[in-house]
């Protein structure tokens, strides 16, 4: 793919929309200051990151009481001897 190069002053007036151009054509653009290259923009190579929210709803069940659940027997301190 053919690189775009901007001007600095080109790239600071239109930086969203040179963002949104590499974004959609997956092209670097080289960002020059007086005819010489100081910068390659170019686009992400890995894919974003994608939260694990939600990833195990609906997989578990509840069986039983957990609310009244008595662990009184598992305590030393609560034993009565």
């Amino acid at each position: 793919m053919k690189t775009h190069v901007v001007t600095a002053t080109e790239f600071r007036a239109r930086c969203l929309a040179i963002l949104g151009e590499v974004e959609q054509q997956g092209g670097p653009v080289t960002i020059t200051r007086r005819g010489v290259p100081v910068a390659v923009l170019g686009p992400v190579k890995k894919k974003a990151f994608r939260s694990s929210k939600n990833a195990l709803a609906g997989k578990g069940q509840i069986v039983g009481d957990i609310v009244n659940f008595d662990t009184s027997h598992l305590w030393e301190a609560l034993r009565k001897e």
